[in-house]
């Protein structure tokens, strides 16, 4: 009843949205100039923000055509799709020089979150990549698009895909994890390892996750451990209604986890929103451009399957089986301690509150049998979450880093 409740919402203020966007578009140039309408800028700003306060269920384009190498020159990007299953795409950055061979780069497979959003949340951790690599993402796929009949996705099945992406990408392949994918890729490395896999990564970067979420809790882990698994069950899980491809398929709604996530912060997001408004009223458009894509990204939510957030709530926030080596998929225990060639390089941000300092750097004592020349950790500060994957300090203090240790070991 939830997801139809907040869907029968969503559609009635629909079309009213839908014509304050063209509303705010068609006004706002009378309002510039000598010849400016008095008020019409504080109308036009008023529509687009109410226009802009909604949620959409596709994924936002990448929108990276070209990068710019460090030479100063500009190389076309092509998105292709490498492989594609019925949960999610194994999308490759493809560089105009790199597919004519003119020039070879370290592939770099960046795991990225299912946690409410798109892969598009990491643009820039990807175009900041592909200046020195060649990149590769996990595009994961709306749930309330993906048909029942395509069975579950749950942990195990996460972790099924990151191998299985490993292994299209061969020998050698870098792996970058941010956020939530960081227990399960390093959960995928440590199966492959244990398995003795021939396409075992070179190296694995993990920023800014819950590897143990017993060191400095955050609200976000307290909000995990406040209420019993069923609670999560009986209260966040619903069912996609019945016009879309994932009718009946049981979901966490991205529009909950949006939820969540401006809970902690709300001040914060109603000045974002205010400032936009401001600034389209004093013509700062540039500025007020750059707040309408941001939230246009942030807006576009991704159910995820109820089964791989349970999954998740239990395992990483509740009962920390792979930090307590604990976690068995499909019948095999997960062993860390089995990585031996693979480096690892961890990532935090002084100021994360969604993964605080600790958590992440946990990896080290979970993979013993790593030497110790092929571990390091870096803590970035100044910056919160967001920060150590996006932004200026990730393009030109933490990025520089991992570029070294990748290159370092080719």
């Amino acid at each position: 009843m939830l997801y139809t409740a907040y869907q029968a919402l969503s559609d009635s203020f629909g079309p009213w949205q839908e014509a304050a966007h063209w509303g705010a578009a068609a006004l706002r140039p009378w309002g510039r100039g000598p010849l400016a309408v008095p008020g019409l800028r504080e109308t036009s700003a008023a529509l687009e923000l109410f226009s802009r306060v909604r949620l959409s269920h596709l994924r936002p384009a990448f929108g990276i055509d070209t990068v710019t190498t460090d030479a100063g020159e500009a190389v076309a990007v092509t998105e292709r799709e490498v492989l594609r299953t019925p949960f999610a795409t194994l999308l490759r950055f493809e560089r105009a020089d790199v597919q004519a061979g003119r020039v070879s780069l370290p592939k770099v497979l960046i795991v990225a979150p299912l946690s409410g959003h798109f892969a598009t949340l990491l643009t820039d951790t990807a175009r900041t990549m592909l200046a020195d690599h060649d990149v590769y993402i996990s595009d994961w796929h709306n749930a309330r698009h993906v048909p029942v009949t395509e069975g579950r996705f749950g942990l195990a099945e996460y972790v099924q895909h990151v191998i299985r992406f490993i292994e299209t990408l061969g020998p050698e392949t870098h792996l970058l994890a941010v956020c939530q994918p960081c227990v399960p890729a390093l959960a995928a490395v440590a199966l492959m390892a244990q398995r003795q896999h021939i396409a075992q990564p070179r190296s694995m970067t993990l920023m800014a996750g819950p590897i143990d979420t017993r060191i400095n809790p955050t609200a976000v882990n307290e909000l995990a451990t406040s209420k019993p698994i069923e609670w999560f069950e009986q209260n966040l899980i619903s069912q996609v209604p019945w016009r879309y491809p994932g009718a009946f398929r049981r979901v966490y709604p991205g529009f909950l986890q949006l939820t969540a996530f401006m809970s902690m912060n709300p001040q914060r997001h109603q000045e974002a929103l205010k400032g936009l408004y401001d600034k389209r009223v004093t013509g700062e458009d540039e500025a007020a451009d750059r707040t309408a894509e941001f939230y246009a990204e942030y807006f576009a939510v991704n159910d995820l399957p109820a089964e791989f957030y349970l999954e998740t709530v239990a395992q990483v926030f509740q009962e920390y089986t792979l930090a307590k080596g604990e976690m068995v998929l499909d019948g095999e225990r997960v062993d860390t301690a089995a990585i031996r060639r693979t480096a690892l390089f961890t990532v935090e941000g002084e100021r994360d509150d969604i993964c605080a300092i600790g958590q992440t750097v946990a990896a080290h004592d979970l993979c013993p049998r790593i030497p110790p020349y092929l571990k390091t950790h870096h803590v970035q500060t100044g910056v919160g979450h967001y920060g150590v994957f996006s932004g200026r300090r990730w393009q030109t203090q933490i990025y520089p880093r991992v570029r070294e240790m990748i290159h370092s070991l080719q």
